[in-house]
């Protein structure tokens, strides 16, 4: 256990060597994620003698929020600095008469997502909508996460009142698509999803899933590595390199996340994959028995697998953009260069 005075000057230390927006992200996980020095000595409150614990938390909570102010009102200064910089590159004199006509130019994310539903339509997947707004049934009970269940408190919900909210994932697609077509099915749903997340170069609080859902007799995770390997080199190649590891999902089991070796930095780590040289891109897994059965359709006969893919970290691998604010910004020249 170390002292609030250690922590202080090593935070004043870092702070001092920032020059740029990365080097703040940098000290930002180091002092405030989830594995950092704060995370670490509030786990370490369990060996602070009663007498002294409660002090000890409002000590580290305090200075929690001093770092995490400083770094927010730098954070501030560094975007007015770049807002600056792109107004100034930017600026034109609109009374000027146009030397030339702007052509208009698809979204990458709409590219990346029409060439994702190609691949899947060409597998005999079927393509089906979902709504923005969804009931928490639908979004949450229909998919084996009840009112009770922590997997709540991963999802950063948009509440609308009346039991409904802003679908914070393309999955209760599966449950419409079992409802409507039964089994056996192989269907697709794409679209917007909403997550009250806080902002970084890989994480927005709108962003895009594309949903899949294959349901027959006797489906095991061999079939589900199958289409993860044909739509991924698809896209990005026969030789993409990428790996599952062991996740949990509610609505699967078991539940797995691919990483795709991260195409920005070549693997050697930045800040779209965190400095670790790998980008999560998808979750998947053999649909849970709870959820089939919300489906109506017999979890005894039949089983299946299901994958959400994040086709903004798709495209951000394909075309080489390095932080995803550059796709919800309304940059004319970043719209354009995909022309």
């Amino acid at each position: 256990m170390i002292t609030l005075e250690q922590i202080k000057q090593d935070f004043q230390k870092e702070w001092q060597g920032m020059h740029s927006l990365a080097d703040m992200e940098k000290i930002k996980i180091a002092f405030l994620g989830k594995k950092g020095i704060i995370a670490d000595q509030m786990k370490l409150l369990r060996d602070v003698p009663a007498a002294d614990r409660a002090q000890r938390g409002q000590d580290l909570n305090r200075l929690k929020q001093e770092i995490t102010d400083k770094i927010t009102e730098q954070n501030n200064r560094f975007l007015e600095q770049e807002e600056e910089k792109l107004m100034d590159k930017q600026w034109l004199d609109i009374s000027l008469e146009s030397a030339y006509n702007l052509a208009g130019a698809l979204h990458p994310v709409t590219h990346m997502r029409r060439k994702l539903e190609d691949v899947f339509l060409s597998m005999g997947f079927q393509l089906l909508k979902g709504n923005h707004v969804e009931t928490e049934y639908y979004n949450f009970e229909a998919l084996n996460i009840p009112k009770d269940h922590p997997a709540r408190d991963m999802q950063d919900t948009f509440y609308l009142g009346e039991n409904r909210l802003l679908r914070t994932h393309t999955s209760s697609i599966q449950i419409h698509g079992m409802k409507k077509l039964g089994a056996p099915l192989r269907v697709i749903g794409s679209g917007k999803v909403f997550r009250c997340e806080r902002v970084d170069a890989s994480h927005e609080s709108c962003f895009h899933q594309l949903e899949g859902m294959l349901v027959d007799e006797d489906i095991s995770l061999a079939h589900l590595k199958y289409f993860i390997d044909t739509y991924t080199k698809a896209v990005f190649g026969s030789n993409t390199k990428m790996r599952l590891r062991p996740a949990y999902f509610p609505f699967v089991e078991p539940g797995l996340e691919l990483d795709l070796n991260c195409m920005l930095c070549g693997g050697k780590g930045c800040s779209a994959c965190k400095q670790t040289g790998w980008i999560e891109v998808m979750g998947c897994g053999l649909v849970h028995p709870n959820v089939l059965q919300a489906g109506d359709v017999d979890s005894k006969k039949y089983s299946g697998f299901a994958f959400g893919i994040g086709v903004d970290r798709f495209a951000m691998m394909a075309y080489g953009i390095k932080d995803i604010r550059l796709l919800y910004n309304g940059g004319i020249p970043f719209i354009q260069s995909f022309a």
